[in-house]
């Protein structure tokens, strides 16, 4: 066992205010830059200010004896979390589905810089109540429910919310789709979604609500998924009517492309990405792993 300290590793994305500074390189580079469009840097500003200030009050409230790491978001496909790890991602929902695909069973914590902002779905918390939950935060986590994608050659991808499979331009995506009830067809589509219980408020929502009849989607906690065909076209060679479904542990969708340079991403990381060549096979299911959220 192990004797070391818990290590809080923080996890945030840069604002819009970095993102504004590092393409036009002044204040007023950005200012001007807003004002074409109608907004004030002091919008962002305050934005910029909310985030520092979380993440101040986020370490300060770490015990003095406990180890700290920092991750940004594009860097998270290269950072190496450690099983004694305890995660505090500080930003939108959307960060604690990022960093969620990469861990395996370590409580995460989120924080909402920015109370009545954002939905706080799974960034829960105030930064100030984030001393209240370090010490209890695994016994205080909950499982989620995670889906994964496995390719014939051993890759896998995780996701706490949804994988996308298809054309990386979102053209039209050719493959073969097998579901577990035995029902085959070759499609031609923009692309299928598979979601958990925590992704059916999300993409996989948009798209259900365009549906005559959809799958009722899963709890978050329940371990099954929900899948969606995005605008499968009917021709004398593809087909149509396997488009949605449920998927229950054990379950699992099998892809086989017609396509060259497919593309399997999770809770919209397009940047780290697995690809699916012709003639390469891809199942969808309820993955073992889950996420922890306190």
């Amino acid at each position: 066992m192990s004797t070391l300290a818990p290590r809080i590793v923080t996890v945030s994305r840069r604002s819009e205010l970095d993102e504004l500074l590092a393409r036009h390189g002044t204040l007023g580079a950005a200012a001007y830059f807003l004002r074409q469009r109608g907004r004030d840097l002091d919008e962002v500003n305050a934005r910029h200010e909310a985030l520092k200030a979380a993440l101040t009050e986020v370490g300060a409230a770490v015990p003095a004896d406990w180890r700290r790491g920092h991750v940004e978001r594009t860097d998270l496909p290269r950072f190496l979390f450690a099983p004694e790890d305890v995660i505090i991602a500080v930003g939108q929902d959307g960060l604690v589905a990022n960093v969620a695909k990469y861990l395996d069973g370590q409580p995460v914590i989120g924080v909402d810089p920015e109370p009545g902002r954002n939905p706080g779905v799974l960034a829960r918390h105030t930064a100030g109540g984030v001393a209240a939950r370090l010490r209890n935060a695994r016994q205080e986590s909950r499982e989620r429910t995670m889906v994964v994608a496995r390719l014939d050659d051993g890759q896998e991808l995780f996701g706490l919310n949804e994988i996308y499979v298809g054309h990386a331009g979102h053209q039209s995506a050719r493959y073969v789709l097998s579901t577990p009830e035995g029902a085959r067809e070759r499609q031609s589509s923009s692309g299928l979604i598979a979601g958990t219980g925590t992704g059916a408020t999300g993409w996989c929502a948009s798209i259900s609500r365009e549906r005559v009849a959809s799958p009722a989607p899963p709890a978050p906690d329940e371990p099954a998924l929900c899948w969606f065909v995005r605008e499968a076209w009917p021709s004398p060679a593809t087909g149509v009517t396997q488009t949605a479904g449920r998927l229950t542990a054990g379950a699992e969708l099998e892809l086989t492309s017609e396509s060259e340079r497919l593309v399997v991403f999770a809770d919209g990381l397009e940047t780290d990405a697995l690809e699916l060549s012709w003639g390469q096979r891809l199942r969808i299911g309820v993955a073992d792993r889950k996420l922890r959220l306190v």
